[in-house]
């Protein structure tokens, strides 16, 4: 059976108590099943109960039909709303880290305000992004001989697919947020990261919150990759590479340099002449020269900032 058009005002109207047959038999088991596809209806999707009871009425108590419509309808109403909230500034929102064997990604979503950004829905969002994004890098990756980055703007980025085996689109994603959220999102940005062996890719997140079912993605309001060449196998890799990730985030600098400069003047902002974050005694060049590691390039995503800040020299 079809369910009933979307359109139709019949669906939002309160049948009457009165009004409604009395069936002499089944009535305790009916109730019991229909409360049970509610149920069902309301975990798997998360839409209210009122919208999911409509979508089971439409749908004649089918629940794979009644979760298309919902998913129908909530499209719909998206569209709708973003048409609506288009050009709403979006300045708050997260930074989403998420790292898989040698590739790692950064996304930047953002929302209108900072009460949305804490949503719990919207980081969902934020991971759908990601994750779209690694499999994009996933894709594009080769046989490499060095590392290789790229980034993608909002117009790329809205046109990835949302996973393996989807066919909608991030921006479809975005969508159906908005209709949930009921603020105006965008899609800001992306970058990803992949090495071969030999390299490693450090990273951090400040105030850093663990996404809602991905035990290898971070959020945050700040994030940084950075990618270190090591002739060995070196145990303290994670660690050194969370530190290098802190300085990036904290002193925010706009190049590596190398380890022939000297601080101080217009030095300040390359990486390694800079005071190293944790001992402003030492330059950060300093302290990565007795661990074995060449830092080779870092990116620096900060919530709201100029999008053209990240790309290092």
């Amino acid at each position: 059976m079809g369910c009933q058009n979307e359109g139709s005002q019949l669906l939002f109207l309160e049948v009457p108590l009165g009004s409604r047959p009395f069936h002499a038999g089944g009535v305790g088991s009916e109730a019991s099943s229909s409360k049970e596809h509610l149920k069902k209806l309301r975990r798997k999707t998360g839409y209210s109960f009122t919208n999911c009871k409509k979508a089971l009425d439409a749908c004649g108590g089918d629940l794979a039909q009644a979760e298309a419509w919902l998913h129908k309808q909530a499209q719909k109403e998206g569209w709708s709303k973003a048409t609506k909230l288009q050009g709403r500034k979006t300045k708050e929102g997260l930074i989403g880290l998420l790292r898989e064997g040698n590739s790692a990604v950064m996304v930047e979503v953002n929302c209108e305000t900072d009460f949305v950004s804490r949503n719990l829905k919207f980081q969902q969002l934020v991971q759908q992004v990601a994750l779209g994004t690694m499999l994009y890098c996933q894709s594009v990756r080769e046989q490499l001989s060095t590392y290789s980055k790229g980034f993608l703007e909002t117009a790329e980025l809205s046109q990835l697919r949302a996973g393996p085996n989807r066919e909608d689109s991030l921006k479809d994603q975005l969508t159906l947020f908005i209709g949930k959220l009921g603020e105006n999102l965008t899609l800001k940005r992306a970058a990803w990261v992949t090495v071969p062996n030999g390299f490693y890719i450090g990273s951090y997140v400040h105030g850093a919150v663990h996404s809602p079912s991905l035990g290898n993605m971070v959020l945050g309001k700040y994030g940084a990759l950075v990618i270190c060449q090591t002739s060995e196998e070196k145990s303290n890799l994670e660690d050194l590479g969370r530190r290098l990730g802190q300085h990036v985030v904290g002193m925010a600098p706009l190049s590596v340099g190398s380890m022939e400069d000297e601080p101080g003047g217009e030095e300040e902002t390359k990486m390694l002449a800079q005071p190293y974050l944790l001992d402003p005694s030492i330059t950060l060049g300093q302290y990565v020269k007795p661990q074995g590691v060449s830092v080779v390039d870092f990116l620096r995503f900060e919530c709201g900032e100029d999008s053209g800040a990240a790309k290092t020299e």
